[in-house]
């Protein structure tokens, strides 16, 4: 059911932060003022920027995560809105604290002063779903205590219904948003962020996440106290850090920037191949840098509610494209594109692969400040239209991650070369898990199951060769009655059709012939023979019409 209530706060927000002036300023506003008859009144004096941000605020976590995405992309926004939407990333407006304390008090089933040697009321950080205040334990433990909103989950639920709802609409009315797999990508989102509201789950990838780079150089993970944790609140170790996006205190330190963007990127390339197990919420008002040592500096990484992962098939295909990719490789690409069904089997083989020449030939050997793997994107989803690529709604959160390592990239090294920096790593990682070693390794696994199977092979080929003919006998009775039923299934529907036209001028008919029959009776007092035919026809065609 559409949130009617939800729908006016939009429209009412809209409408009191003028965001109708937004597109007048892109000269875009050709229709929305039909949709907004305030565009004809004078412009507010808050500019455009702000009034958006403050907009995105009011409407809440998914409409602010929305702008915090945004804030990233510096090669799509101006800079007015990019440094506006920036404020999204923890200096959203706070709860009261005592509200906070009353949550951490229940959840932890005890006084506020029997876990905590000092608490700040004051929050350290506001996000869109939690807040966060300073603290120490008993023992001087510095750590941060990490609060969900009152009642932000109602407002979640309520927006994602509406996004759904649109989404049901626009795959309803168009093959484009079909082919997207809209309604799919809306509840992979419904899930991610329904994750947020779990801090359990998210001191579990934090966990996970600090494991895997225990030993590792280029990022360092919070301690989690999972004694003092639960489903709303969530206890951690205290980091100190220089936020990723204060590149002014960064160049203080004498930060090494073209190292630490390398090392992003091959955080980045880790977490998904080495491990599987990536941060999927990368903006900069979770990353920060420890530039203790400014030569060698490494990421922290906070609010690991969103973690992504991808299957075998999915990360080894990937991994193939990114090096296809790297070698200009365009056969490849096309090969694989078919090969993992991510194109039609039917496609022209050929067309796709100068369709990625055309793309991917003006991408490479270029400085990555004048590369936009957003527009890259864009510009592959519409050209891929004539081949009926889908959308893999497993790989939104992974396109979604590398856009946010493009826009870090772009704010501390813009000269940094992306596929340079990367692809050592993936070809290592290819070599690792589908070179000569990895098959004898793969061999030396399954020996006792392949010396089992050894002595059976001549006879498996035997009883194959044989069973060949029979298979491609059934494929080809499989395809007639799969032609059979299609045919069986149109003429069913046009049958409904014509049954459904023929029930509608019926009721039509007979709603003449009863309002011919009313009149009369009016006029005269006779009709009933009208009357009786109207009512027969009116009764036959709703049947007709309801089975139709």
């Amino acid at each position: 059911m559409i949130p009617i209530r939800r729908v006016v706060r939009i429209v009412g927000t809209a409408l009191r932060f003028r965001l109708d002036t937004i597109p007048r300023a892109l000269q875009i506003d050709h229709w929305t003022r039909y949709l907004f008859p305030t565009s004809l009144l004078p412009v507010p004096q808050t500019p455009e920027a702000k009034r958006f941000r403050l907009a995105l605020e009011r409407l809440g976590p998914v409409f602010i995560k929305f702008g915090q995405l945004l804030s990233t992309r510096r090669d799509l926004l101006s800079v007015e809105y990019a440094d506006e939407l920036a404020r999204l990333q923890d200096r959203v407006p706070p709860f009261q604290s005592a509200t906070a304390i009353a949550t951490i008090e229940r959840e932890i089933g005890r006084p506020l002063n029997a876990a905590f040697g000092t608490f700040s009321e004051q929050p350290l950080a506001s996000a869109s779903v939690a807040q966060v205040h300073e603290a120490t334990l008993t023992s001087g433990e510095e750590v941060v205590v990490k609060v969900i909103r009152p009642g932000i989950e109602q407002v979640i639920r309520e927006d994602l219904a509406l996004i759904l709802a649109l989404a049901k609409l626009l795959e309803r009315l168009s093959s484009d948003a079909r082919r997207l797999h809209l309604i799919r990508v809306v509840e992979d989102y419904e899930k991610t962020i329904l994750a947020e509201l779990d801090l359990l789950r998210e001191s579990a990838n934090t966990v996970r996440l600090r494991r895997n780079f225990e030993s590792s150089p280029l990022l360092y993970v919070p301690k989690v106290f999972d004694d003092l944790s639960s489903v709303n609140v969530l206890v951690m170790e205290r980091v100190k850090g220089v936020p990723i996006s204060d590149l002014a205190t960064l160049r203080e330190h004498g930060t090494d920037l073209k190292k630490l963007a390398e090392r992003g990127v091959e955080t980045f390339f880790s977490q998904v191949f080495n491990d599987n197990f990536f941060h999927a919420d990368m903006h900069p008002g979770n990353i920060f840098v420890d530039v203790s040592d400014p030569a060698n500096p490494s990421y922290i990484a906070v609010d690991c509610a969103i973690i992504g992962q991808l299957t075998k098939e999915d990360q080894a295909y990937l991994a193939r494209n990114i090096l296809a990719f790297f070698d200009e490789d365009y056969a490849e690409i096309a090969k694989l594109h078919s090969e993992s069904g991510w194109i039609s089997s039917s496609a022209n083989a050929l067309e796709f692969e100068s369709t990625i020449r055309q793309l991917c030939q003006p991408f490479f050997q270029r400085p990555l400040a004048e590369i936009s793997f957003g527009s890259f994107l864009i510009a592959l989803f519409s050209a891929a239209r004539r081949f009926d690529m889908e959308v893999q709604p497993q790989l939104v959160l992974l396109q979604k991650t590398l856009l946010n390592i493009e826009g870090l990239g772009r704010q501390l090294y813009p000269d940094l070369d992306l596929w340079t920096t990367a692809k050592p790593f993936m070809e290592k990682w290819t070599r690792e898990h589908y070179g000569p070693g990895a098959i004898l390794k793969a061999v030396v696994d399954q020996g006792p199951g392949l010396m089992e199977l050894l002595p059976r092979v001549p006879e498996l080929l035997l009883t194959g060769s044989r069973q060949l003919p029979e298979l491609g006998r059934l494929a080809v009775e499989q395809k007639q009655a799969m032609e059979n039923l299609t045919s069986a299934l149109l003429s069913e529907r046009r049958r409904r059709r014509r049954t459904r036209v023929a029930g509608a001028v019926l009721v039509v008919a007979g709603v003449g012939l009863l309002w011919e029959s009313f009149m009369e009776v009016i006029a005269i007092g006779g009709g009933n023979m009208a009357t009786s035919a109207g009512i027969a026809a009116t009764l036959v065609g709703s049947v007709l019409v309801g089975r139709g």
